[in-house]
């Protein structure tokens, strides 16, 4: 009898709680949701658990949740080559862009449209329309 991979993968990460979702996430501190099969879908699933490995909890700010996207995507790829998952780069840069785009329109000021700065705390702070130029 196969293994499947998702039955391999809980076998050898017992810490952690597998549940089925409408999306890949991980939902600190142990539960992992497995999206639906999709193409991608075992190197998404190595993603999510390379969230909760490197204790992904929660971010301030949004450059902290990009490097925290990329670091887990950095052990998704040591997992891979464990598993025999096949990396697509092309497929995790795309994956880091909806990140980036999200941070580079969430920084653009709503009034004037000019990129703003982010605290350590997550307020977002417009040099021009906080007169801070």
């Amino acid at each position: 009898m196969q293994v499947t991979f998702e039955k391999k993968i809980e076998n050898d990460f017992p810490e952690f709680r597998f549940k089925k979702g409408k999306k890949f996430a991980f939902h600190p501190p142990k539960t992992i949701i497995l999206g639906p099969n999709e193409p991608f879908d075992e190197l998404l699933t190595l993603h999510e658990i390379s969230h909760a490995i490197l204790g992904h909890k929660d971010f301030k700010t949004g450059v902290g949740r990009l490097k925290m996207e990329a670091e887990a995507w950095e052990k998704a790829k040591e997992l891979a080559a464990l598993y025999g998952v096949e990396i697509d780069d092309d497929f995790i840069q795309w994956e880091l862009d909806t990140y980036r785009d999200w941070l580079h329109k969430k920084s653009r000021c709503p009034k004037c449209g000019l990129t703003r700065f982010q605290t350590q705390d997550g307020d977002y702070h417009c040099p021009r329309c906080e007169n801070l130029v």
